[in-house]
């Protein structure tokens, strides 16, 4: 029994892949190779970046200064991605990350974006009642903090920075990495010391 035939657009990109590599713009298996980087991409990436800025004080000042050098400097590759942006929240101050366009989500260190973030529900509301938004999700800030809401763009891709729970002092990287979620990443909630 022979396979079934290919589908047409298999077959178009296929071509338009060899059409690029005769041209010397395509490497073999390049394609192949990006579309495992990008698999490979997960939370648990900016996690590890959010926990060590925690536990190094020179890692902290690179993620701050250049988001993408220091997502380098854990092993991500970052070619063909926009610049990457680190929001630090502090006393008084938290940060919410949307898309008021689309979806523009850093996916080399978060992954793919949720589906809540792409809806058009939370693009407007987290602009127009960002603590409506963080209460939905459970999020209380302390009185008076501040919502800082922060548009992701094509250009410019942002994560959040969280405050370190004061309870977490002493913890190692991996233990801190595990409260930091996706969530956390993108503002809508905090990390919780389990």
């Amino acid at each position: 029994m022979s396979p079934p035939p290919r589908p047409a657009m298999v077959d178009l990109l296929a071509r338009f892949e060899a059409a690029l590599a005769a041209r010397g713009l395509l490497e073999p298996g390049e394609v192949e190779a990006r579309i495992a980087i990008t698999d490979r991409a997960s939370p648990a990436i900016g996690a590890a970046m959010v926990a060590r800025a925690w536990t190094d004080a020179g890692y902290r000042a690179l993620l701050l200064a250049d988001g993408r050098a220091a997502a380098e400097d854990m092993g991500v590759t970052m070619v063909g991605s926009p610049p990457l942006g680190v929001l630090a929240d502090a006393p008084g101050l938290h940060h919410l990350v949307v898309c008021t366009l689309c979806s523009c989500y850093p996916r080399a260190v978060l992954g793919y974006p949720p589906h809540w973030y792409k809806t058009a529900a939370y693009r407007a509301r987290a602009v127009r009642d960002p603590r409506g938004v963080l209460a939905e999700w459970g999020t209380v800030l302390p009185e008076g903090t501040r919502v800082r809401v922060v548009d992701s763009t094509a250009d410019y891709r942002w994560m959040v920075l969280p405050e370190q729970p004061p309870e977490t002092l002493g913890w190692g990287a991996e233990r801190l990495a595990g409260i930091v979620t996706r969530d956390v990443l993108v503002g809508v909630a905090l990390p919780v010391p389990v």
